[in-house]
Parts: structure tokens; sequence; C-alpha cells
């Protein structure tokens, strides 16, 4: 059993806090007490969790053939392991998929359509022939949208008929597919084997350091430029954090050219502990700033006359 359970990536779990930003900005939209989101949102973080690990199941399953070219994953338990049968695989997947629908059941309807649409997205990413993640920038963009998912489930967990401003939803795809090209980049760079590469990812056929790298900027950039939308429209003092934010891109970027990178493992990522730090910190601007008005930077969005 423990080997079973070690392909649904338990401590991956973490990674749908991405869900949390998204209950965020229900609470500021609407004027629901925060006493009555904690039930449905915990509902919601826990069936997103069991729809992950059936996703992370079916991934490490159909990956075992690539993984055995990669220096470290060719050491999971999908890779060679004789104690894995495909029957109690899929078993464990369906389980996985039973688990998270039915808690999804006890929320919104508009719940259970983003939910099954993060379980779509893991088919369409992971099986073939629709097999997203074996085609170039494709694989980034299919992967990422998970993001903006995630956001929309943390949403859609509390408020039902009305969606986030689709600003803040770009911006989070876009942000989700700059965190995925950085951690292809570092993956490549680790690697250090074109062929190999191949062999590991059908997508590194077509990369390259150079195209993973000015992919990633582009993904910062128009991550960014929506960002920037939402934050004159709905706030301004948020454009405060916008060097911030743009730093927060630039020190990711960063750690993804180290030899032995964390980005490729972002659940490794709280070995940086300067950029957990900084990440803390940022949430704390972004938290004082809404409850600080600053009259004078009306000048960043108004016409100025004289």
């Amino acid at each position: 059993m423990v080997e079973y359970i070690k392909i649904a990536r338990i401590d991956h779990w973490f990674k749908n806090v991405f869900m949390l930003p998204g209950t965020a900005l229900a609470l500021i939209f609407t004027n629901i007490p925060f006493a009555e989101i904690m039930w449905p949102t915990t509902i919601g973080l826990l069936s997103v969790c069991f729809i992950a690990s059936a996703n992370y199941v079916i991934n490490e399953w159909l990956d075992a053939e690539f993984d055995q070219h990669h220096p470290i994953k060719k050491n999971r338990s999908s890779v060679g392991n004789t104690n894995l049968t495909a029957k109690y695989v899929y078993i464990e997947y369906i389980i996985f998929i039973i688990l998270g629908l039915s808690l999804g059941l006890l929320l919104p309807i508009e719940f259970m359509i983003f939910l099954i649409a993060l379980l779509i997205m893991g088919v369409i990413y992971n099986v073939k022939p629709f097999r997203s993640k074996d085609k170039a920038y494709v694989d980034v963009l299919s992967e990422s949208i998970n993001n903006p998912l995630r956001l929309l489930l943390g949403w859609s967990a509390i408020v039902t008929g009305s969606l986030p401003p689709s600003s803040v939803l770009l911006a989070y795809w876009m942000g989700g597919a700059f965190l995925m090209a950085v951690k292809r980049y570092a993956e490549y760079r680790f690697i250090d084997d074109p062929e190999r590469a191949a062999l590991y990812r059908k997508s590194f056929i077509v990369y390259t350091e150079e195209r993973l790298l000015i992919s990633s900027f582009f993904y910062a950039l128009s991550s960014t430029f929506f960002l920037g939308i939402f934050l004159i429209k709905y706030r301004v003092e948020f454009l405060l954090t916008f060097p911030l934010l743009a730093l927060l891109f630039a020190w990711y970027l960063a750690i993804g050219q180290k030899p032995h990178s964390p980005t490729q493992n972002p659940e490794k990522l709280y070995t940086e502990k300067k950029f957990i730090l900084y990440i803390i910190s940022l949430c704390t601007v972004v938290i004082l700033l809404f409850f600080i008005d600053i009259p004078w930077l009306q000048v960043l969005v108004e016409r100025v006359e004289y």
C-alpha cells in the first residue's frame, strides 16, 4: 500500500493553497461573513486535493517509461516497480475521483463544474491521444491552466452566480505558465544532455535553454500586464506592490538558474528560506494596502489638468 500512496503525492497537496486567493477575492467582492466560508472552503480544499491525487496517480503511471531517463525520477515508485499493477493503479485513480466528486457535491454546482474541469485537464495532459505534455508550449499552457481553475474553485466554493474578474484569471494563468516554464528550464539544464532530455520529455525535442528562458519572460510579462489591469481597476493602492511582484518573478527566475534548482520540484521550495520570507512579507503588504487609502495615488490613473 505504501507504494500506491506514494504515487498519489500527498506531499504535493500544499499546491492547492492556490485556491485560497480565489476565496480571498470572493471575500473582497462580496459581503459574506468570514465565519461562513470556513466549512465550504475546507470541504472544497479537500475535494480538490483528492482530484489532484487522481491526476498524480495517472501521471506517474503513464510517465513511468519516460521517467526512467531522468536522473532522479527514475527512482520513483512507478518506474520499474513490480509491486505496482495496472489494475490497482486504476482502481486507486477511480477511488480518488469518487472521493473528490462526492465532497464536491456538497458545494454549489459551479464548484462541481470547475472540479470536473480540473479532472479533465489531468486526462488531456497525461493520456493519449491528447497528452498535451508532449507538445512544446502547449504543455506549459495546458498544465498551468490548473492555476485559474484552482482560483475559480476557491471562488465558487462560496459564491454563486458570478465569476472573478477575467484580468486576474489571465494573470493567474500566465503566472502559472511562468512557473512551469522555469521548471522546464531548470529540468533541461539539470539533465544537461539534449538527447536524454528528449527521451524523458518529448517537448524537449523542440525546447532549448534559450527558448525556455524567452518563453518564461513572455509569460512573466503577460502575467504582470493582466495583473496591472486588475490592480488599477479595483484598488489603486495595490499598485505599490507592483515593484515587489516584479522582484518576485525575477527572484524565482534566479532560483531557476541554480544547478540543482528547487524549481524542478516546487514542494522543495521551502529550502529557499529568504524567498519564502519575502513571499510572506509581500502578502502582509497586500493585506495592509487593502485597509489603507492613499488618495494621491489617483494621479497615476486619472488625467491631470493644470
